[in-house]
C-alpha cells in the first residue's frame, strides 16, 4: 500500500538527548533505549470516515516520537497499518449503498492528503489488512497446530485465541477481569458469545457469512480476520519482535493492544511483542470524546477546505500534553492562528534573541515524554523577545526556523 510523501528535515547542530517516554504497562517514565534503528508500530485508521482531529492528534504525538529519536541519531523504521476490511468499514458502505473497497480506497487517499498537509513523517512499511490475510492465515494456522486457538464447535467456521494459555495475559493493560470485559463489550468485542471457552476469548478468523467478503481462511474454512491478529502479523512480518514502541490512542490499550501481544508472543514465544505501550489521549468536544459513533467529529479536510493552515491545527493540537485528553474549540484554533503568525514573524527578522539556548530548550522539553506545551513556551518567548527588539544573534532567526520545523513539524 502506497504511503504519504515525506516533507525535508533540516539538518541542525549537535544530537538530541535520550528519549523518555510514558510506558502505559510500567505505569511511568522510562527512557526509550533503540538500538541504532528505533523501531515502531502505530495502529492506523479503519477508512470508513474522514480523519477527524482524534486522530490527527494521535500521528502528530508519534510523528514527533519519530522526529525526536532521528535528532538523537537513530534511524528510525516505522510501520502502520490500515484495517481495510472490518465491521465498520461494511456497515459504512452497506448505509450509504457503495462498494466497501472504493469507499476504503477514497478514504484512505484522503488520510494521506491529510497526513502530508499536516507534515506527518510517513510510515517506511504502510501495510493494509487485506493484502496481509495470507500471512494472517498462516499465523493462525500456527496457533491451531500448537493448540493455542480453537475453532467454534458451531459450524460458522469462527477460530478464537484460547488467552488461558496466555501467561501474563492483562500485564500491557493493567485491567482487572470486570474492566477488561466492560471494555471487551463496549470495543468490538464479543464476550457473551456462546460456546467460546473464555469471556474474554478474542476473535482470530470471521467464517463467511452470507453477502459479506471472504478470503480463503485456515483449516479450508474462508471468511476474514480479527482485527488483532491483522496487527500481530503485520508487526512481526516488519519489524519483529521487541521493537521499541507500540503506539496509538488510549482506546487501543485494551482490547486491542493486549490482543496484539497475546498473539504475536503465542506464535513466537518470546516476549515482550514491544519494550513500550504509548498513547495518545483523546480529544473532546462540547465535553465529549471526539468520535464517529458520537457524530461529533471535525474533519481535517473540512477545516483544510475553510481555508485553515495546516500548521495552525499542528499547532493547535500540540499545545496541550499529548496524555491528556482535552478539548477542541474556536478558541484554541484561535490561538495557534495567532502564535504562528507571531512566530513566523519573528523567524523573519533578519537578526533575534540567541537561537542556541532555544535549540537546546526544545530538546529537553520534548525528549521528556513530549512536552509539547513546554516546547512551545519556549518559542513563544524567544518570539517575544525577538519582536520586543533583542537582535543580538543574526543566525538566530535561521536556527529557531529550523528547530521548530525539524523537531515540532511546524513549518515556518
Amino acid at each position: 500500500m502506497l504511503s504519504w510523501p515525506a516533507p525535508l528535515l533540516p539538518t541542525l547542530p549537535g544530537t538530541g538527548p535520550a528519549l523518555k517516554l510514558h510506558d502505559t504497562s510500567r505505569g511511568e517514565v522510562v527512557a526509550t533505549d533503540p538500538e541504532s534503528t528505533a523501531r515502531m508500530y502505530v495502529c492506523g485508521i479503519t477508512p470508513y470516515d474522514a480523519t477527524h482531529l482524534g486522530h490527527a492528534a494521535t500521528y502528530l504525538a508519534f510523528d514527533l516520537v519519530n522526529r525526536l529519536w532521528r535528532d538523537a541519531g537513530h534511524a528510525v523504521h516505522y510501520v502502520q497499518n490500515v484495517t481495510d476490511i472490518d465491521d465498520p468499514l461494511l456497515e459504512r458502505a452497506e448505509r450509504d449503498h457503495e462498494d466497501w473497497i472504493v469507499l476504503g480506497m477514497r478514504e484512505t487517499a484522503l488520510f494521506r492528503e491529510d497526513m502530508t498537509a499536516l507534515r506527518v513523517l510517513p510510515p517506511d512499511d504502510y501495510v493494509g489488512a487485506v493484502e496481509s490475510i495470507p500471512r494472517i492465515v498462516a499465523h493462525i494456522e500456527d496457533l491451531l497446530d500448537a493448540g493455542l486457538a480453537y475453532v467454534l464447535s458451531d459450524g460458522t467456521g469462527d477460530v478464537y485465541h484460547d488467552v488461558a494459555q496466555a501467561p501474563g495475559f492483562g500485564s500491557e493493560s493493567g485491567y482487572d477481569e470486570p474492566t477488561m470485559l466492560a471494555y471487551f463489550a463496549e470495543r468490538g468485542g464479543d464476550p457473551d458469545r456462546a460456546g467460546k471457552r473464555n469471556r474474554l476469548d478474542p476473535l482470530l478468523w470471521r467464517g463467511e457469512r452470507p453477502g459479506e467478503p471472504s478470503w480463503p481462511g485456515p483449516r479450508g474454512t474462508s471468511g476474514r480476520p480479527g482485527w488483532h491478529i491483522e496487527c500481530a502479523t503485520i508487526a512481526l512480518e516488519t519489524i519483529g519482535m521487541g521493537f521499541d514502541v507500540q503506539g496509538g490512542g488510549s482506546d487501543l490499550v485494551f482490547p486491542h493492544h493486549e490482543y496484539s501481544a497475546v498473539h504475536a508472543e503465542a506464535l513466537t514465544a518470546t516476549k515482550p511483542f514491544a519494550r513500550a505501550y504509548v498513547h495518545a489521549a483523546m480529544i473532546g468536544l462540547d465535553g465529549e470524546k471526539m468520535s464517529k459513533s458520537r457524530g461529533n467529529l471535525v474533519f481535517v479536510s473540512r477545516l483544510r477546505g475553510d481555508g485553515v493552515d495546516p500548521m495552525a491545527i499542528r499547532l493547535a493540537l500540540l499545545s496541550g500534553s499529548y496524555r491528556v485528553d482535552r478539548e477542541w474549540s474556536d478558541d484554541v484554533l484561535r490561538a495557534a492562528q495567532e502564535r504562528l503568525a507571531t512566530w513566523r514573524r519573528a523567524v523573519g527578522a533578519s537578526a533575534g534573541a540567541a537561537g542556541a539556548p532555544v535549540l537546546a530548550a526544545l530538546r529537553e522539553r520534548l525528549s521528556d515524554d513530549l512536552d509539547s506545551p513546554g516546547a512551545i513556551a519556549v518559542v513563544d518567548a524567544w518570539a517575544a523577545a525577538t519582536l520586543a527588539g533583542d537582535t543580538e544573534d543574526d543566525g538566530a532567526p535561521v536556527l529557531v526556523r529550523d528547530a521548530v520545523d525539524a523537531l515540532l513539524g511546524v513549518e515556518l
